[in-house]
């Protein structure tokens, strides 16, 4: 499903952190500069993060965030990672679009 690139339409970037070298940061980074290059606006959780904490404390701000947002695009291996299956969850039985991050990133570059 195209994402249309509209000022109310913001994506939350969604995949594993916890036990991945400098919590899969530079990831969370090289994707939300894509995205942001192709005209999106994008909620890095590593963004809202830079310190860490605790996951709990973590996940409490990046499902404030998730909120204001309406698509979710999925890092790689996002599905072994127990806080991007959950902020997937929401997303879903929220009626948001959920997609794969690097295929967003494909479609941008055919277009």
């Amino acid at each position: 499903m195209p994402i249309k690139k509209t000022s109310g339409n913001i994506i939350y970037l969604s995949g594993p952190m916890t036990g991945l070298p400098g919590l899969n940061f530079p990831a969370f980074h090289a994707m939300t500069a894509q995205l942001r290059d192709a005209g999106h606006t994008v909620t890095n959780p590593a963004e809202l993060n830079p310190d860490g904490g605790t996951w709990s404390e973590c996940m409490r701000r990046d499902i404030k965030a998730l909120m204001d947002c309406d698509t979710v695009a999925r890092l790689p291996g996002w599905h072994s990672s127990s806080g991007a299956r959950l902020e997937v969850l929401i997303a879903e039985r929220l009626g948001m679009n959920v997609v794969n991050a690097h295929d967003l990133v494909s479609m941008e570059i055919a277009g």
